[in-house]
């Protein structure tokens, strides 16, 4: 069975941090908050704060991500 290309697009916009010591445990995949560009100013304190940190991706879309990026 040939090997599977990783989507480059999939691949630059999810990190995975590093999996913890046991067995059979993954790493986090995790994604930046969308809308930091511009027209932030109007934006409230805990939103500006929120989309400074990564967001932790659901399962349903983990495997999907994983598939996509070959790991």
């Amino acid at each position: 069975m040939p090997k599977r290309k990783t989507i480059k697009s999939v691949s630059k916009r999810f990190t995975f941090s590093k999996p913890k010591r046991g067995r059979g445990k993954r790493p986090k995949i995790l994604k930046r908050f969308s809308g930091q560009d511009h027209f932030n100013a109007r934006e409230t304190g805990t939103v500006t704060m929120r989309k400074r940190r990564d967001k932790e991706m659901s399962p349903s879309y983990q495997k999907t991500i994983r598939v996509l990026t070959n790991r």
